[in-house]
């Protein structure tokens, strides 16, 4: 049955083309409230550049599941290296950290003041027994993985020169968390949120433009959380 698009926009408003969307209807009502008519910032979308190799993937993190979607963009990496001989220059990858996934673009001092292990019933990926570290951020130097994984977690890929961008739109979990817990100002708390990203770490518009525009780049893209 065809819709005219009035009647979409009244659907829409009521949340009814909204009930078989796979998340919750209230994150997707404040996701279009907040696009802009026109662009209200400037994006980093320099990264682009960095996307150079013969090889090149994004690896799509929407949700936390242990920090496995972060330690999948190394093992690949590595088990390219191990069975094509590529070399590591030839290699690009982009970690897009969106939705529920956003948690592990957070530095650690973040998941310990908001409780975020608790909050979100984190796994450790090795143990499987609850957590309050951020998964993507372990070392062995702490005592928390076997030095085996200590190349997969986040920062060490960042400072090989992977790409990690971060969803502006799920940033806005993290800023109302702050919110409720400082009773501070929308900007001051996106300010807080923003100061509080995993170093490195890109903003973008949202995820999904990341994930597509890695894609522009050359990327092959893996659902990878």
């Amino acid at each position: 049955m065809s819709i005219d698009r009035r009647d979409f926009v009244g659907r829409l408003a009521t949340g009814a083309l909204l009930a078989g969307v796979p998340f919750p209807i209230d994150a997707s009502v404040r996701a279009l409230s907040q696009i802009p008519a026109e662009p209200s910032e400037e994006w980093d979308i320099s990264w682009v550049k960095r996307v150079t190799g013969k090889y090149r993937a994004v690896f799509d993190v929407p949700e936390i599941d242990s920090g496995y979607g972060v330690w999948r963009a190394s093992i690949w990496a590595r088990q390219y290296q191990e069975v094509l001989g590529a070399k590591p220059n030839e290699l690009s990858a982009v970690v897009v950290l969106r939705h529920n996934g956003i948690q592990l673009a957070m530095q650690q001092a973040y998941w310990d003041k908001y409780g975020i292990g608790k909050e979100k019933n984190v796994m450790h990926p090795v143990t499987q027994q609850g957590t309050d570290r951020n998964p993507a951020l372990l070392a062995s130097s702490r005592g928390e993985v076997p030095a085996m994984f200590d190349d997969a977690a986040l920062d060490r890929f960042i400072s090989r020169g992977g790409i990690a961008l971060a969803c502006n739109l799920a940033l806005q979990d993290v800023v109302e968390a702050i919110q409720k817990k400082e009773n501070s100002s929308a900007d001051d708390a996106r300010k807080q949120a923003i100061a509080s990203l995993v170093p490195g770490v890109i903003l973008q518009p949202s995820g999904v433009f990341a994930a597509l525009h890695a894609q522009d780049a050359g990327c092959k893209y893996l659902r990878a959380s």
